[in-house]
């Protein structure tokens, strides 16, 4: 059952009712549901939809052919002899009549053939532009799609009509597909399939997430249990260095040199495989806010799937092999599930603060994390989560805590006392407290105060 995307499909079906000549980009990270969105909008029209394949330029000719022939309700015959040949069959039929032409994977139809941008260029500009055809290029390449398609130097620049960077479910999009578990349970899931829709369909279904976690992930057998590595496989050469610099980052190298140690590789080279893996959405690199450019960035795993991957799969390997991690789940995995999930949900609070927090005191500017020197305490402290208004004279400072035990009071002291180590001057300053479970009868007096606010897991679930 399609789930999700109302908003993207609501854009193309107002793009589809133009009635003119279109040509939508697509793009986002390998899983995430483009093709799905894709099959979804072209549902009840006339569709020529080519998947290319990682092949030559012959084969992805023959293959797309095929495509045009079954839209035109014609038999199998010979393929068309050249792209031009194909791309003006195209105009034919999209002359008079509206129809959605959809290049799946455009990169590698690209990349087999080199000259078909520039080919694809001239259509537009010569041909297409007078016909009613919906074109759609979609890719999982992220970096071919916003250099090489999007990218002011492509062929295909300043053609496309309209484009959608496809993301993953957000943390309450993700709670919504799932209808027996608890709110924690929710929130687990979503610190696992990272609101991946394909992950988020598998772990459903079960009476619990520690059941659906050993059957989609702590299982040999289980889809998940090769993901990532596959997925490195599908993107990148030389994946053992790529797995490597994961493996630090989850495991709590966060600083360049401290990840190049931890490798054993190069700080030069550590640093190509870093921008790599954040051009594919599995790092984030990230600085204070509000800091200068000279601040050096700390890097964090941004695909949540990835970081609960690296964090259990590979220590209990042993475990899953030898199909024993039923009986040391607890211990080994279920012990250590509220700390994983404090960067989780750290990034939930933030996605509520974005998408959901109707009463934001501030108007929306920045919003980030920040870290630094405190000269009282003479130590580094950290604020999770900092609102900056846009003349950045106001500010939220947010602090989370994913633990069973009521949220005290010298939680909002501590946040007040670190906020005195902000650079910025402030002339208005709200406090936000996020906790899994509740806050204290004491906290929640203090709380009565216009700057401070106290949210509950249960509180950012709800619609």
């Amino acid at each position: 059952m399609f789930k999700g995307r109302a908003k993207e499909l609501k854009k193309l079906s107002k793009l589809w009712q133009r009635d003119k000549f279109e040509m939508v980009i697509v793009y986002g990270r390998r899983r995430v549901g483009k093709t799905t969105l894709i099959n979804e909008f072209c549902k009840g029209k006339r569709t020529v939809f080519f998947a290319a394949i990682e092949s030559s330029a012959e084969n992805n000719l023959i293959s797309f052919s095929k495509s045009v022939f079954v839209a035109e309700g014609k038999a199998s015959q010979a393929s068309f002899d050249s792209y031009e040949a194909l791309l003006m069959e195209l105009r034919e039929m999209t002359k008079a009549e509206r129809a959605v032409v959809v290049i799946d994977e455009y990169p590698y139809l690209a990349n087999s053939e080199k000259s078909f941008s520039s080919l694809l260029q001239n259509m537009i500009d010569i041909y297409f532009k007078e016909t009613k055809m919906f074109l759609i290029l979609c890719g999982s390449s992220m970096s071919f799609m916003e250099n090489q398609v999007l990218g002011y130097e492509s062929p295909l620049y300043g053609r496309r009509t309209a484009q959608f960077k496809i993301e993953p479910f957000d943390y309450r999009e993700t709670a919504s597909c799932y209808k027996t578990y608890t709110i924690e349970e929710k929130a687990l899931a979503y610190g696992v399939s990272g609101g991946i829709p394909l992950y988020v369909e598998l772990l459903d279904g079960y009476e619990s997430m520690k059941e659906a976690m050993l059957a989609e992930v702590f299982d040999k057998s289980a889809y998940l249990f090769e993901e990532p590595e596959n997925l490195l496989k599908q993107e990148l050469r030389e994946t053992q260095n790529y797995n490597a610099i994961i493996t630090a980052v989850a495991t709590g190298s966060s600083r360049m040199n401290q990840i190049a140690t931890k490798t054993n590789l190069d700080t030069a080279l550590c640093t190509k495989y870093i921008k790599k893996l954040i051009e594919l959405g599995i790092l984030r690199k990230e600085s204070p806010i509000g800091e200068g450019l000279n601040v050096k960035p700390v890097y964090q795993l941004y695909d949540q799937m990835f970081r609960f991957w690296y964090r259990f799969v590979p220590s209990n390997m042993s475990a899953i092999v030898s199909e024993r991690i039923v009986n040391t789940f607890d211990l080994a995995i279920g012990v250590h599930l509220s700390d994983y999930m404090g960067l989780t949900f750290e990034e939930m609070a933030k996605q509520y603060i974005l998408y959901y927090d109707k009463n934001l005191p501030i108007d929306m500017g920045e919003i980030g994390q920040w870290w630094g020197n405190h000269s009282e305490d003479r130590k580094q402290v950290q604020i999770d989560i900092v609102v900056l208004s846009p003349d950045r004279k106001k500010a939220v400072f947010g602090e989370c805590k994913y633990k069973n035990a009521l949220v005290d009071i010298d939680v909002l002291e501590h946040l007040i006392h670190v906020r005195e180590a902000f650079p910025q001057q402030l002339t208005q300053v709200y406090y936000y407290l996020f906790a899994k479970t509740g806050f204290t009868e004491r906290l929640r007096e203090r709380a009565l105060s216009d700057n401070i606010r106290l949210i509950t897991l249960e509180e950012m679930l709800q619609k």
